[in-house]
Parts: C-alpha cells; structure tokens; sequence
C-alpha cells in the first residue's frame, strides 16, 4: 500500500517537472512579441496569460474525468492535449497569430490543468496528515521544471535559428517531452481506497477534516469565494516577474546575463513551495499567507530601487513568496473542503488563478509597451500588484475569522 502511494508520488513529481516549462515563458517572450505579434509585448504574454487562466477549466474537467473514469485516465488524456496544443503552435506565424492563443494558451492550460490538479489531489489522498509538505514537494517540481528546462529551451531556440525563429521547433520537441513524459506517468497514478483517511487515525487528528465538499456544496460557500479571490489577487506579483523576468533584467543592462533572472525566480520559486509548504503545517494555511502576500506586496514595490545583479536577488525572493502561494492554496483548499473531490474543487478555486493570470499579464504588458527599454517606467505595474497583495491580506483576515467561527459548528454538529 505504501509503495503504491511512493509510486504516485514520484509520478507527479515527474509530471509537475515537465509541467514547469509553463514558468519559462520569459524566454519566449521577446522572439514571440517580435516574430508573430509584430513587437506587441501585450498580446504576446497574454499567449502566457491564457495558459495560466485556463488551469482552472482543465483542473475542473480533470477532476471530473477523474471521478468517471480514473484517475490515470485523467491524466493521461491531459497529457494528451497539452502535447497536442505545443505541437500545434510551432505551426502559427504572424497571419494567425490569434492561434498562439488557442493552442499554446487554451489547449496548453486545459491539459496541464488537468494533469496539474489531479496529481496533487492524488498525493494529497494518500499522505492527509502531512498535505503541506506533500502539496510542497509535488508542485516544487513545476517551479524546478523551469531551472531544469532554462537552459535546455534556451539551447534548442539557438539550434533550430536564434530568438524570433527558433521558438516553433522549440514547441515542436516540448510536445514529444509531454507526450511521453505525461502519458507514461499516468499509469502510476492511483488513488488510495475509499477509506484510506478514515482508518488513518493519525492523518485524521491532524487533516482536521470534517466533511468532505462536493463541488456543488463548495459553491455556496462563502469561504470559496474568498479563497478564490484572494489567489486571484495574491499571484499578480509573481505572475508579472515571471512574465516578464528576462526583459527586465536586459533593461537593466544585464543582457549577457538575464537568464538568469528566468534561472533564479525558476530555482527559488521550487524552493519556496517546500519551505512554505512545510510552514504552512505548523503555522497554519492561513497565517502563512498573510506573511507570503506581506512578503510579496512589500518586494513589487523594490523592483524600480535595485540595480545590478541585486535585480537576481529580488527576482529570486518574488518567486520564494510566490511559490509558498502555490503550494498553499491547494492545501488550504483540502483542508476547508476534503480531499474526495479535490481535483475538481481546486479546478474551482483556480480559477482565481487564471483571472490573475490574465489581468496581470495585460497589466505588465501595458506597461511594457509605454517602457520600451526603459523599465522603470513599468513601476505602476508593481505598484497594483503591491496593492493587490495588501487587499489579499485583508481578505485573509476576514476568512480567517469566518473559518473560526465555521469549524465550531461543525464540530458541534459533529
């Protein structure tokens, strides 16, 4: 029973690796803002954007492909359509730019939606006592996907002809990566048995959980709105360095460098989802959030201030705070809603996610495009995700004190 749950494991570890190619966008950004979208930084990264907002769309039918079939079979067919969506954009050009959209962004996010979410919930079914740490492992494969892949993209851009070329084959060879990668991890994929959490005494002193959610239950809760508002807002800082990582650092005149502002915010955005992570199993999901959306509103606001290769080390603390969110917010979503219909409740709560994704791409974009290669000029942009966080912090309060007052009864109830 053990090894089944090791195996399912390492096999989403696997899985989230390949998925964190979607973290090195930064690379693409400038070849595809100048080859196909005629040097429109905005519509370029919102190529990114779609692809991050559409998680919660393929979250949502994983779990439902999930709960019919399997949870193999879930991730398979969500192997299956992100290979075919990266296979299908090395073909757009700039009469069709529009394509990019729909096949990196559209497709790309449905089928790493799917493969995301349900390989968490998966892992997360088989160690409840331990979620923080577990969601932390599993999703800091996605961030050191992008530490892994940097160079690896970087290489195949130059091969296949440099930037505003290369870039199509680059997509050609990443969908056989996912092709094969994702399909063949799906057949480690397995759910432990119906009362796996129940008969783990441990697992349920500790998970604290009282009733498991359906989807539709979770939908009048008020505590999903929160949730989901608050990830909305609490991403756009990350979300816009990782955008936007390599361009800045080449506006800061680290041109011959700047890979490693996509290397840095990749390496410390996987480190952060563990440490977070395991924070989060003794501090609480939600205090951790509050010093993760402190930490994030108060490092936006330094972007302008720092020169040099401090502009590394800020990139690399926006990703360390950025990643903690991301392994925290599935948690916390377990914890609140259990874990039987995770998969599908967090394709819901992502959707916060995506809506983040999409505003601040256009956001860092707008900007951006008024910068040229001045960069301070995109400061307004790290001024609303600085903003935005603070909100963040506020609505964590109020969840905070909702929740209190919602597992008393509960365990009343009970």
């Amino acid at each position: 029973m053990k090894n089944q749950g090791l195996y399912a494991v390492f096999a989403a570890i696997s899985i989230q690796l390949t998925l964190g190619i979607a973290y090195i966008w930064s690379v693409f950004q400038t070849g595809i803002a100048n080859s196909i979208f005629r040097g429109n930084h905005a519509a370029a990264g919102l190529a990114f954007s779609l692809l991050i907002s559409m998680l919660g769309a393929g979250g949502i039918i994983g779990g439902k492909l999930a709960a019919k079939y399997s949870t193999k079979f879930a991730v398979f067919m969500g192997g299956i359509i992100v290979s075919v969506g990266f296979l299908l954009a090395s073909f757009v050009t700039s009469n069709y730019s529009w394509m990019l959209w729909l096949t990196y962004g559209i497709m790309g996010g449905i089928g790493m939606g799917v493969t995301y979410s349900t390989t968490i919930a998966c892992a997360q079914k088989w160690y409840p006592h331990k979620k923080g740490l577990v969601t932390g492992v599993i999703v800091s494969a996605l961030g050191f996907g992008g530490v892994v892949f940097t160079p690896i993209v970087e290489k195949l851009i130059l091969v296949f002809g440099g930037s505003g070329v290369g870039e199509p084959k680059t997509f050609m060879v990443l969908s056989a990566i996912f092709l094969v990668v994702c399909t063949t991890g799906s057949f480690f994929m397995k759910n432990p048995p119906e009362d796996y959490t129940v008969s783990n005494t441990a697992a349920n002193k500790s998970s604290k959980i009282i009733k498991n959610y359906s989807t539709a239950q979770m939908l009048r809760s008020p505590q999903y709105y929160l949730i989901t508002a608050t990830f909305l807002l609490a991403c756009m800082g990350g979300l816009m360095i990782i955008g936007f990582a390599k361009p800045i650092a080449v506006d800061k005149g680290l041109a011959s460098t700047a890979t490693i502002g996509v290397l840095a915010i990749s390496l410390f955005n996987s480190i952060g989802r563990i440490f977070w992570g395991m924070i989060s199993d003794r501090l609480g999901r939600l205090n951790t959030i509050i010093i993760l959306l402190g930490g994030t509103a108060a490092l936006s606001l330094l972007i302008n201030s720092v020169s040099g290769y401090l502009v590394f080390g800020l990139i690399a603390f926006v990703g360390f705070f950025y990643g903690g969110l991301l392994s925290n917010f599935p948690a916390l979503t377990a914890d609140l809603f259990g874990p039987k219909y995770m998969a599908a409740n967090y394709g819901f709560v992502l959707i916060g996610f995506g809506g983040g994704a999409i505003i601040s791409s256009q956001i860092a974009g707008y900007y951006k495009n008024i910068a040229a290669d001045n960069i301070d000029m995109m400061f307004p942009a790290f001024i609303i995700a600085s903003a935005c966080a603070v909100l963040g912090i506020v609505m964590v309060l109020v969840l905070k004190a909702m929740n209190k007052h919602t597992l008393a009864d509960k365990k009343k109830c009970g």
